[in-house]
């Protein structure tokens, strides 16, 4: 199936966009239903692996050539619908005055966390144009390139806060939850603050071409449906609010997040992005009403061919009831994860899809 159209303009060839997932973005009628994969640019490709052994996550996403070249890459390896830019939802934050150190295998680690309102007050501010031009810069580039339309993305405030507070990952947030509850004042004041610098990094990016944004609240599953609506939803509500002027599709994924998915609804956001605990058909069931994404099990990509068609057929049958649905993967493609399986899960897609919208 062709992803873009070629036509002329004054005898130059041009390349027509491939809006099928715009269009889905917006609950319109698809020809047929789009694709793209979380963490679809790196772990799994080889080309990726080759370039890691000579240069780190900081020096790629830090040389808009390289950059844009990798995010490029799963674009024209896989045929998917929509190229994600290749950076990390942390790569704002040192422009707060937090020294971040993404380490091989662990990820995200902070020497000094933020753990008293002292730490909160002494945040600055990020000046996008200064502090994160190679993001800017690689936008840029991609929209010259890409024949597909590109996300961009941002952490959002809960998810950053928990790296900030327990200095990198963690499995069960005490020190995160435990400033929230015992110091409000100051957890709304660095809510306040991660909340300013998603939107000018949200904003600086759609206008330099991001054509749709992504929020990723990876961690906010381990807040209890009440707690959210207190400690986080306000700001979420804010973020979105700010960033619904700009024109451009919204989305919100987090892992672990069924109890909230109601909540998210409320959101002045797009689409709602489905982890594999949620099918397309049990959203909509509990009274979602956005454009959906997901919601395939990664690990499934690991299972002989016949299971990974019939559980992307169950998922496509599903997200078919309703017009707005993008099919992904319900967490991020993994390493061990074969080029050629994700090829020819595409392809299914787009076939299986156009004849059952046809």
């Amino acid at each position: 199936m062709d992803r873009a159209f070629a036509s002329k303009q004054k005898g130059v060839l041009m390349l027509m966009m491939n809006e099928e997932f715009l269009k889905a973005c917006r609950k319109e009628e698809n020809s047929f239903v789009p694709v793209w994969y979380m963490r679809q640019a790196g772990r799994s490709q080889p080309e990726y692996r080759k370039l890691k052994e000579k240069y780190s996550l900081f020096d790629i996403t830090h040389r808009p050539e390289l950059c844009a070249q990798v995010t490029k890459l799963p674009v024209d390896q896989h045929g998917v619908d929509a190229a994600i830019l290749y950076k990390d939802i942390m790569s704002p934050v040192p422009a707060l005055g937090v020294n971040v150190e993404i380490k091989s295998g662990v990820g995200p680690v902070i020497d000094a966390p933020v753990r008293t309102m002292e730490d909160v007050e002494k945040l600055g501010m990020i000046k996008p144009q200064k502090d994160v031009p190679y993001v800017l810069e690689t936008i840029q580039l991609l929209r010259q390139q890409l024949d597909v339309p590109l996300i961009t993305f941002a952490g959002a405030p809960f998810t950053i806060a928990s790296y900030m507070i327990e200095g990198g990952p963690s499995r069960d947030y005490h020190h995160t939850k435990a400033f929230m509850y015992s110091d409000p004042e100051a957890w709304f004041l660095l809510m306040d603050k991660l909340g300013d610098m998603t939107i000018a990094y949200a904003k600086a990016q759609i206008a330099s071409g991001a054509q749709a944004f992504q929020i990723f609240d990876s961690w906010v599953g381990a807040l209890n449906a009440e707690d959210f609506r207190h400690y986080i939803k306000p700001v979420m509500n804010r973020i979105f609010s700010e960033l619904r002027t700009e024109g451009v599709p919204l989305i919100l994924y987090g892992t672990g997040a069924r109890h909230l998915l109601q909540d998210w609804n409320d959101l002045p956001i797009d689409v709602i992005g489905l982890d594999w605990r949620t099918s397309p058909r049990e959203a909509r069931e509990m009274g979602v009403t956005k454009a959906l994404q997901g919601n395939l099990d990664p690990s499934i990509l690991l299972a002989p061919w016949k299971v990974i068609e019939e559980k992307a057929m169950q998922i496509l049958n599903e997200g078919m009831e309703e017009p707005g649905f993008i099919f992904n993967v319900g967490k991020g493609i993994f390493p061990q994860v074969q080029v050629e399986t994700l090829q020819r899960l595409t392809a299914f897609i787009h076939e299986y899809s156009s004849k059952k919208l046809g």
